[in-house]
């Protein structure tokens, strides 16, 4: 008999983050490593590198990644940030990290071309992003787009009036002398100064004064008239983008990568129009060099309640002009648990193999259920071998419990961002916890109720929630 926690590739204690952050950088190397390409998504990148490499006016500039909850949208969309920005992380750059997971050499030659354009990638959580307190304001989703593309530029993000004052000085040249004069004013750096703006008026107004050779008395309050005319508008901020890309290499690309937008905007529909405006925009005037990818649930009715007839047209529009579809399914999760954390040693194999004819005529009896909805077994020795310790129907219907519990409104937080803990993360530590200690033998198989014990301690419930309700939830098609 062999201790379970041996028969794995890799080790079941290494650290893997269960949750993707856009905005962290702490991992980055681990992230690009542990990714897996399944065929699924393979096929679904094929397509839209194909667009990315050559952009027509038919071809669309919107990639909307789709997925249920935990189906690992965050993850591509930061791999894909990583990949098109071809960054270099620990002396190497991401293509060489990744390429060699693409088994199709027309693929990865597809990928090369792509990964070689130059580009800079703009990767952020709307909802970390946004300073309005509410997203009931027209244009909440265009000032966090401005917010992002002026920090990248440079400017002072969180003011878009400053960052617009910044801006014209720099198309004058200007810019680095306002900063050298002002911290000889001001005696402080003009990264703290902006932040102070009100404050600091009569410095910034003797420090424009002084670089642009006009009187004190008509430079006084220059950031005040910034401020008091500052407007954004789409147009105008597409027109920023362009002049920005055009001072460039020829060939480069500005990417927006935005995580979580569909949850952001799901139940308004002048956000919705804003976002469809804003990608039309960039399509329009920068002409295939600036290009908008976005991560959405796959069904957002059955997430966030039902729409109107009103908002699931406009919801469609929008997704009409994304029309470059990246749609991970259950089949997607699956390949990543058996690749990226079942993976067995060969040498174990043939132990497995044992188990595997001593009981497969047992297992219809023992995962065979009557009525109701009928999950997966164990189909073959590969099927048994890529799964074990867990059962091929636990995958789905775990990921059916989970989204029960969501339309229950079981998950704290905004955006539940506990539910949106990627499936392997729990399956993970579900096989931590089976595998720990000595005594645990082959052979073992994980039980539902092991899982859903192993999931539960992972997430925070509401008080609200009625205890049926989550009994409801968590037993999905009356399984």
């Amino acid at each position: 008999m062999q201790v379970l926690k041996n028969i794995f590739s890799k080790r079941i204690n290494r650290p893997i983050e269960g949750v993707i952050k856009a905005n962290d950088d702490s991992s980055l190397r681990t992230e690009v490593d542990e990714y897996v390409l399944t065929r699924e998504v393979s096929q679904r990148l094929e397509a839209f590198v194909s667009a990315y490499n050559d952009y027509n006016a038919a071809t669309q500039n919107g990639v909307w990644i789709s997925g249920f909850f935990g189906s690992g949208k965050s993850h591509l969309l930061k791999l894909l940030a990583l990949l098109l920005e071809n960054r270099e992380i620990d002396g190497q750059r991401v293509a060489d990290m990744f390429l060699p997971k693409c088994g199709d050499e027309m693929f990865r030659a597809e990928l090369r071309k792509a990964c070689d354009k130059p580009s800079k990638s703009i990767l952020f959580n709307i909802d970390q992003k946004t300073d309005t307190i509410t997203t009931r304001q027209a244009d909440a989703l265009l000032s966090v787009f401005v917010k992002v593309f002026d920090e990248v530029c440079g400017y002072y993000g969180k003011q878009g009036y400053i960052a617009k004052f910044e801006r014209d000085l720099d198309s004058r040249n200007l810019y680095g002398r306002f900063r050298e004069t002002y911290e000889q004013i001001a005696h402080k750096p003009w990264e703290k100064g902006r932040e102070q703006a009100i404050l600091e008026g009569r410095n910034i107004a003797k420090t424009y004064a002084a670089i642009a050779g006009e009187p004190e008395e008509i430079a006084n309050g220059v950031i005040d008239k910034y401020r008091r005319d500052y407007k954004v508008s789409i147009d105008d901020f597409a027109a920023e983008v362009k002049t920005y890309i055009d001072k460039q290499e020829n060939g480069f690309r500005l990417n927006f990568f935005v995580d979580e937008v569909g949850q952001y905007i799901a139940d308004n529909v002048k956000l919705m129009l804003n976002l469809q405006s804003i990608a039309e925009a960039l399509a329009t005037v920068c002409q295939g060099q600036a290009w908008v990818i976005v991560t959405a649930q796959e069904d957002m009715t059955s997430v966030f309640g039902e729409f109107g007839k009103k908002q699931g047209n406009d919801f469609s529009k929008i997704q009409a002009r994304f029309a470059n579809r990246l749609k991970l399914t259950s089949a997607n999760v699956d390949e990543v648990i058996k690749k990226r954390l079942l993976e067995k040693k060969s040498e174990y194999l043939p132990e497995l193999e044992k188990i595997y004819n001593g009981q497969q005529n047992n297992f219809k009896t023992l995962f065979g259920f009557s009525g109701g909805t009928q999950y997966k077994q164990y189909a073959t020795f590969a099927d048994f071998s890529a799964c074990y310790p867990f059962v091929p129907y636990q995958f789905a219907l775990f990921q059916a419990a989970i989204q029960g519990l969501s339309e229950h409104n079981v998950f704290e937080g905004k955006h539940n961002s506990v539910a949106n803990g990627p499936c392997w993360a729990y399956s993970r530590r579900l096989r931590l916890n089976s595998a720990r200690g000595k005594s645990v033998r082959l052979p073992l198989l994980t039980s539902c109720s092991r899982a859903f014990a192993s999931r539960s301690r992972a997430m925070r419930f509401t008080q609200s929630v009625p205890r049926s309700n989550i009994w409801t939830a968590m037993t999905p098609n009356g399984c």
